[in-house]
């Protein structure tokens, strides 16, 4: 009797075909944490970015200034008492060159800031607080992001 064998097949590990999210999983409780601290603040508010652009309110810019503040502090504190990160890692913060790009790119951000009434921080939560016109600046922000990829070469760095 003659039997027909099949060929032999490689066996992979079950992880090596799958993603698994568990390890990613802090870091999605963290951002929807984030999105919520942002629609609790009201930074997401269209009308509150308004205001800031038309020197109307404080609120933005005290948000916007504790913020720096909280990391000129954290910066100086990694400095200061040589952190590491959770691997052992040391921190290494390098000094950055500064460049008359940065202006041009500064102005084109805040002018679409001030159009979208939207930064790429608050465009989740605005889509998650159920904002769904949002969606077109989160493509325009994405197709800027790729403009910008493409021509990086050629632009004055």
């Amino acid at each position: 009797m003659i039997t027909q064998q099949s060929p032999p097949q490689q066996k992979t590990p079950a992880k090596a075909n799958s993603i698994s999210l568990l390890p990613n999983l802090k870091y999605l409780v963290l951002g929807v944490a984030f999105g919520v601290v942002f629609v609790k603040a009201e930074i997401i508010s269209w009308f509150r970015i308004q205001e800031m652009f038309r020197l109307h309110s404080f609120h933005m810019y005290g948000v916007i200034g504790s913020a720096v503040l909280v990391g000129m502090v954290s910066v100086y504190l990694i400095k200061r008492l040589d952190i590491k990160t959770l691997d052992g890692e040391t921190v290494s913060i390098l000094p950055k060159k500064f460049d008359k790009g940065q202006i041009y790119g500064g102005l084109i951000f805040g002018l679409g800031w001030a159009v979208t009434g939207a930064c790429p921080g608050p465009l989740f939560a605005q889509i998650g607080s159920g904002f769904g016109v949002v969606m077109v600046t989160l493509l325009s922000a994405l197709a800027g992001t790729w403009v910008y990829g493409y021509f990086r070469p050629r632009l004055p760095h």
